[in-house]
């Protein structure tokens, strides 16, 4: 049996429990990742496993409409970071003291830091004008690239590399820098790097920015608010018990 029949005889199998725990492990130890970075080289096999993970997130009408753009280059990581800087001090100006300052001492990026910075695009153009499922939601194209950066992030995680998204930043100024097509979106700017270690909690949560909230916050059953519908009795137990392994 050659391997390409081997390989999809093993996606058609179902998953054995050490799988499922492993795929769950990465889930809840996921973390958008802003420090603690090493400088220790991401191997090019590596890379290119996390981008192919991303690159097989599901798409509406198979429209694949992402693009990668890898960087190390110190010059162009050093404009990006001078466009942190200038709209993280705008942004604290929204809000008053004593948040302000500590919004402003909390670290929000790796840029400089990390050995690798990736952005990712979307292009609503790939494949013309007309996508399967995209003509009554335009924006299924962008969600498409969220479902890709989510697989990246996974990916990297599993191979015990750190991920930041780095969402302070003018999409202007990166589509200057990056050299970009008028009609090509930067979804996401992300620092990827390996690290000391991962946090047991996301930094804003242990920072007391904000709390995690509870699975029974955030699920309605038929209708928006209903918390009580009696069909659906057991999982609303199960869901009280806030099934959380972060």
């Amino acid at each position: 049996m050659n391997k390409k029949k081997k390989n999809i005889l093993e996606l058609t199998e179902e998953f054995t429990d050490e799988e499922k725990k492993a795929f769950y492990k990465a889930i809840y130890s996921r973390r958008d990742v802003r420090s603690h970075f090493t400088s220790r080289i991401i191997k090019d096999d590596v890379i290119a496993r996390i981008l192919n993970a991303a690159h097989h997130a599901p798409s509406v009408g198979f429209s694949q409409p992402w693009n990668f753009i890898l960087i190390k280059n110190i010059t162009t990581k050093k404009k990006i970071k001078d466009s942190f800087e200038e709209e993280k001090n705008r942004s604290s100006k929204l809000v008053e003291e004593p948040k302000r300052s500590k919004y402003l001492s909390f670290k929000l990026e790796g840029i400089l830091e990390s050995p690798v910075n990736l952005c990712v695009t979307y292009d609503p153009s790939k494949f013309g004008p007309f996508v399967i499922g995209r003509s009554s939601i335009p924006e299924a194209g962008l969600y498409s690239v969220c479902c890709a950066i989510q697989n990246l992030w996974l990916a990297a995680r599993t191979e015990g590399v750190g991920l930041g998204w780095v969402s302070i930043l003018s999409n202007d100024i990166l589509k200057e820098v990056l050299e970009l097509p008028e009609h090509v979106v930067p979804i996401a700017y992300l620092c990827l790097g390996y690290v000391d270690e991962f946090a047991q909690k996301p930094d804003l949560e242990t920072a007391g920015w904000l709390p995690r909230l509870d699975l029974k916050e955030v699920v309605y059953f038929e209708k928006w608010q209903d918390t009580k519908n009696v069909e659906w009795n057991q999982i609303q137990e199960m869901i009280k018990e806030n099934l959380d392994y972060a």
